[in-house]
């Protein structure tokens, strides 16, 4: 591997004068400057302090198209360490860039020659500092060509007498020192180099072992590739995730002329007045679930290569494969944006009972279903009236079995390979076959033994309680599904104060899920730090003496429906701290049949 590429030094001015010459060139492609003010100043002080900051990789390619829309014919192109050269081009060379909102900011860092040991001696500008004649707002300043050093430390020192012209200089001259600093450089001189091999050199050379995203490595070889209109395609990706989650930014879309006259530009127009936030993918989430809904494939890896048209086959590389490919990714990602596909999607969820964005706990699972629902559209086996309730059961199956979290793209890639082969129906009952008393009864009750208040089983159990329509504790007539939307109080229903008090001081173990539920603030209110066998006991005589202090339940049957949706042992009435082992014990069975029911009636 080592004639593949070469480690280099770097002054920091160098790799500045690279960008601007374009002799390094930063692709169209690359990500919009997504670091925070801290970041920046973080890396400034790195590098004033002369800490490594890992580093970063070009590599030359013929037909990669650069920001300022040329090809990058003959230069070298940036494919890690983006971030870092945009945060020194606005921090030292005073350059604006394009922020996460596609907008043109600075981020300017200031410089504090004053500060002391526990002092922090470089900060983001802010009014504060403006006011604070010991700060240099803008180090930038003293970076340009034309920087006159006598004049600005004179000007300093009129300004700040306590410090002398010779101290001040010293300062000055250490600072502008980080331009000397050295950076590490990795220069990929085979053009043919895969993905792997990239990624690899990567992660064995850089101190930080961070690996390269591959979904930027396939939006490269897409806005790369005019010919086949691969920059518009990159565009619709970036700008539908963007839209999801910032719906006004759609006038400043429409300024992108040449784009608002595509296909894809009318296909994501309902964004506008969108502001559901159940699903909100990110580009990397469109492009998987665009491609896996074209290709029995779930490895990033496989379109990065097919997009170079290779031939899995013959090992070779055709244009034909290429060409074709792009079609098929632009149909995919023209079916995820089409407005009656992604809300009846969203829709189906919804009607699982996850109807809150809190109750996702896999980004990745999501992604599958929806690749799952565009999949079946297209599938002349399934009856389309049944698509909606296989993608429920399909998305509930993957969030309680954990299948896409361990190596989520090989087992994304297995199942579609599984339904090409087999057909979706055959390969969803070999699934719920591993579906068992023994998951049911046992391995669900164990996986609900866990105080993650997130966890993917707890979120599942109040996403059934939306579904069935439960009431909430002590209160008919109030569900459950309107707390979880209105932020109603997670209640512990035997209180933390009063275990711990009793000595049950594990956090662990009073904050078991299973000791959670939702309840409206009046009720949380009326029941305090009570102990369970107090508050219950009232609920139960309040139906005697109808003088209703929690909840409004006014008979035992209703009370009994009421602790059966909510998967409460009747014995709790009676039972204390003692008792609260126990009392885990019997929740969680009574919550893993509640789930198994839910499963089934989808």
């Amino acid at each position: 591997m080592a004639e593949k590429y070469c480690v280099q030094d770097y002054t920091v001015e160098q790799i500045l004068n690279f960008i601007k010459s374009n002799e390094i060139a930063i692709p169209e492609i690359q990500r919009p400057f997504v670091w925070k003010g801290k970041q920046v100043r973080d890396l400034i002080d790195s590098l004033f302090k002369g800490y490594p900051t890992g580093y970063l990789i070009v590599s030359k390619s013929p037909d990669m198209r650069l920001k300022d829309g040329t090809l990058s014919i003959g230069k070298k192109i940036m494919i890690d360490g983006q971030q870092r050269v945009t945060a020194m081009m606005t921090a030292l060379a005073g350059l604006e860039v394009f922020n996460a909102d596609f907008e043109k900011k600075r981020i300017s860092i200031s410089y504090n020659p004053f500060a002391k040991n526990d002092e922090e001696c470089f900060a983001v500008l802010d009014n504060a500092i403006l006011k604070d004649k010991k700060w240099i707002s803008d180090i930038s300043v003293i970076f340009q060509t034309n920087f006159d050093s006598y004049s600005f430390v004179t000007e300093y020192c009129t300004n700040n007498p306590e410090i002398t012209q010779r101290d001040f200089n010293k300062l000055i001259t250490k600072l502008i020192d980080i331009k000397n600093r050295k950076l590490g450089v990795i220069e990929l001189f085979d053009k043919e180099l895969s993905l792997d091999e990239v990624t690899e050199i990567f992660i064995r050379i850089n101190s930080q072992g961070t690996k390269l995203n591959q979904s930027d490595f396939a939006m490269s070889r897409i806005a790369a590739n005019e010919k086949y209109g691969g920059n518009m395609l990159r565009k619709a990706v970036d700008y539908f995730s963007h839209l999801a989650v910032d719906p006004k930014w759609y006038s400043e879309m429409l300024k992108d002329s040449e784009f608002a006259k595509t296909d894809y530009a009318q296909e994501l127009k309902w964004l506008k007045d969108d502001n559901d936030d159940i699903y909100d993918p990110d580009y990397s989430d469109m492009l998987r679930v665009a491609y896996m809904s074209q290709y029995p494939r779930g490895k990033m890896k496989d379109l990065v290569s097919l997009l170079q048209g290779r031939d899995f086959e013959t090992k070779d590389f055709k244009e034909s494969i290429a060409e074709d490919t792009f079609k098929k990714l632009s149909v995919g990602v023209l079916d995820f944006m089409d407005e009656y596909h992604f809300k009846q999607f969203v829709l189906a969820i919804k009607d699982a009972g996850f109807i809150s964005k809190k109750l996702i706990t896999s980004g990745i699972t999501l992604d599958f279903a929806y690749t799952l629902y565009l999949r079946l559209l297209s599938d002349t086996s399934i009856v389309k009236t049944k698509v909606k309730n296989y993608v429920q059961r399909w998305y509930v199956m993957s969030t309680l079995t954990g299948r896409y979290i361990s190596s989520p793209e090989s087992a994304m890639d297995q199942d579609l390979r599984r339904i090409k082969e087999k057909g979706f129906l055959a390969c969803l009952n070999e699934v719920e076959e591993t579906l068992s008393d023994t998951f049911w009864n046992v391995e669900l009750v164990q996986s609900l033994e866990t105080s993650y208040a997130n966890s993917p089983y707890i979120c599942t159990f109040w996403a059934a309680a939306c579904r069935d329509g439960s009431d909430s504790l002590f209160n008919e007539g109030s569900k459950f599904a309107n707390l979880i939307t209105t932020m109603g109080d997670v209640h512990h229903i035997f209180p933390k104060q009063y275990l711990i008090d009793n000595g049950i001081k594990d956090r662990a173990k009073y904050n078991q899920v299973a000791n959670f539920t939702y309840l409206d603030t009046p009720t949380n209110v009326a029941i305090g730090k009570d102990e369970p066998c107090k508050y219950f006991t009232k609920v139960w005589d309040q139906c005697s003496s109808g003088n209703y202090t929690i909840g409004n339940l006014k008979t035992e049957d209703a009370i009994k429906k009421n602790l059966a949706d909510n998967c409460i042992p009747e014995d709790i009435k009676g039972w204390t701290f003692e008792h609260y082992e126990q009392f885990l014990v019997e929740r969680r069975k009574l919550m893993a049949e509640k789930i198994k029911n839910y499963y089934y009636s989808l």
